[in-house]
């Protein structure tokens, strides 16, 4: 009876409304993890230690950047600072996040979202209208999860077989990925293309200036999305509306 509760019309239509928009998602995954497959199997990893680690983690940032600590034998308090650095972001995002679910949400479907939260699933979650329900997380994930994970088995298996220039080339999919997501609500919010360009605008500006070239991706990240969505909060707040 609990069962058929949790699967109702409601969570299920949520839920395909997630697998479909998880789809394109799970198919940029695929190539680049499949590119992590093949750079951890080539530094000395076994296939089935590439595949747990995109199955624990689904951060492409950084499994990259741990790749070569691990292979190198870096201190476990290097690693440690690296991940928190690079993947703080996470936080803010599941900051942002947990004020768009919906009201009074478990602290189990909270904590099984968070697990889920990526720049892609966060971004079609938060472009959603009003509350998001779990449900519409899982069937993101239930797309995302296998891509990402599936895709590094492929590319450990792989192995060295496909030229660099391929391997470059699926690498770019990614970037199609986060296009298809920006610019759909950029087009109908003048607020949205203005974060965007601002982003875009100091990110730049860290890409350039050389003192501001020693500062990390991760900060810079980290940096760019306090500036950027602190200012947008303040100049073009969203109004509550209850569910």
């Amino acid at each position: 009876m609990e069962i058929r509760r949790c699967f109702s019309l409601s969570k299920m239509e949520y839920f395909k409304r997630g697998v479909r928009d998880g789809i394109p998602i799970g198919l940029g995954y695929v190539t680049v993890s499949f590119t992590f497959g093949m750079m951890a199997v080539s530094s000395g990893l076994q296939i089935w230690q590439a595949v747990l680690i995109s199955l624990m983690n689904l951060t492409s940032a950084g499994q990259f950047a741990g790749l070569p600590l691990m292979v190198s034998g870096g201190s476990y308090y290097e690693m440690a600072l690296t991940q928190l650095i690079i993947n703080m972001r996470y936080c803010l995002m599941s900051f942002a996040l947990s004020q768009k679910l919906e009201k009074h949400v478990p602290v189990i479907h909270r904590f099984l979202v968070a697990y889920g939260v990526t720049d892609e699933i966060f971004g079609i979650s938060v472009s959603q209208e009003g509350r998001v329900s779990p449900w519409y997380s899982y069937g993101a994930m239930s797309m995302a999860i296998p891509g990402w994970t599936l895709g590094t088995l492929a590319g450990a298996i792989s192995g060295n077989f496909l030229p660099a220039f391929m391997i470059s080339a699926l690498s770019v999919a990614i970037y199609g990925m986060f296009l298809a997501i920006i610019i759909p609500p950029a087009r109908k919010e003048r607020s949205v293309l203005l974060v965007v360009l601002a982003a875009m605008a100091i990110s730049t500006l860290f890409s350039v200036i050389p003192v501001l070239k020693q500062v990390s991706s991760g900060f810079v990240i980290i940096i760019t999305t306090l500036l950027v969505a602190g200012a947008a909060a303040w100049l073009h707040p969203v109004e509550e509306k209850e569910a």
